[in-house]
């Protein structure tokens, strides 16, 4: 099959960027969408051309490091699927594709289709933890747990932290990956005694990174890959403002 893609080509956060035109032939249906732009990058270092930068490690759909906004959606068209597990059957014979780097505020481009995500690490860093006594680890099934709790806490847990949420949110908003992986600790025993200083410190981190808030638009549970659900918002307002009643201080 024959694609024209139009990729974003940007040399840094300070340089002005614009979309280049490239004509790939004899694309397989059966090759991922990161391994067709493997093929374009060879053809551009064979032509003496500088390859188009993009973010990749697993390419497993585990990472989440290889997010790219494929026709307008982040991941693609394929929901519940990361950019690395997109095939080139989702397309058809002569198709325009458009490849751009996720969009956000807090996601500076680095180069080409390559953003900065490292507000999302630092906001994991501020609470995304639990404190525990050195030792031995305890015995798997000493603390129990209820199905459905340890059920909705491993669904928090999916998240994979790629940034989709973010670049598809039109306020830029970062809430599902926070609610996401607070969620996963704040339902468990062990996370409840730093529960109302997690989600307060969490949050707090979004908003200095430049996040937007939430405006309830959902299109950051479309475009997870992972298909995260927005319920795991409403759990974190709800934490958030017992932290706040409980702490007697303003939100």
């Amino acid at each position: 099959m024959k694609v024209k893609l139009h990729i974003w080509r940007q040399n840094g956060p300070n340089d002005k960027g614009k979309m280049v035109d490239y004509n790939l032939d004899n694309v397989s249906s059966d090759m991922s969408f990161l391994e067709m732009l493997d093929i374009l990058n060879e053809d551009l270092i064979l032509k003496g051309e500088e390859p188009v930068v993009f973010e990749h490690d697993c390419r497993e759909g585990i990472c989440g490091s290889c997010g790219l906004v494929i026709n307008g959606k982040p991941h693609g068209p394929e929901s519940g699927t990361t950019t690395c597990q997109l095939h080139m059957r989702k397309f058809k014979d002569g198709d325009d594709i458009f490849v751009e780097p996720f969009r956000s505020k807090a996601f500076s481009i680095v180069k080409d289709l390559m953003v900065d995500r490292s507000a999302y690490d630092r906001i994991q860093q501020s609470g995304g933890f639990i404190s525990a006594n050195v030792g031995s680890a305890p015995d798997a099934n000493a603390i129990p747990i209820a199905k459905n709790i340890a059920d909705l806490a491993m669904d928090a847990a999916a998240c994979i932290g790629c940034g989709a949420c973010a670049a598809a949110c039109p306020n830029g908003s970062a809430m599902l990956f926070v609610a996401a992986k607070s969620s996963q600790l704040n339902l468990l025993p062990q996370g409840q005694p730093e529960k109302n200083k997690r989600v307060r410190a969490m949050i707090n981190q979004m908003e200095k990174e430049g996040f937007g808030g939430c405006s309830n638009y959902y299109e950051c549970e479309a475009a997870c890959p992972k298909n995260i659900s927005v319920r795991f918002i409403a759990k974190m307002n709800r934490d958030y403002f017992v932290a706040v009643v409980k702490e007697g201080t303003k939100v």
